[in-house]
């Protein structure tokens, strides 16, 4: 029969993005360079970024005027926005640090 350890009321919990930067509305989604935290959208704001569903792919998108400009420069506008369907805006963009980094921060 053993005791407790006293230093387990010191351990603390891991650190995670959805501890950090989340609110309950909120949601964290994993991407190919770490995680975005996206928020329901109430109203468009020029510059916001958008997470957007548009053929059936996921996109992250910036709201420039009547148009959405895609990461690669690509813009769309007129009535093929009619068919995009915002999932929420982009609150933050959180980039992972690989396990291999030469150069860590």
């Amino acid at each position: 029969m053993g005791f407790v350890s006293p230093a387990t009321d010191y351990v603390e919990q891991r650190l995670s993005p959805a501890s950090i930067c989340t609110t309950n509305e909120s949601r964290i989604l994993e991407t190919s360079s770490g995680f975005a935290v996206v928020e329901p959208v109430s109203r468009l704001v020029q510059g916001q970024v958008l997470l957007i569903l548009s053929g059936g792919r996921t996109q992250f998108a910036r709201v420039m005027g009547r148009a959405l400009i895609f990461d690669d420069g690509e813009a769309m506008e007129g009535s093929a926005t009619e068919e995009v369907e915002v999932m929420g805006r982009v609150t933050y963009f959180i980039n992972s640090t690989d396990a291999d980094d030469e150069s860590p921060v």
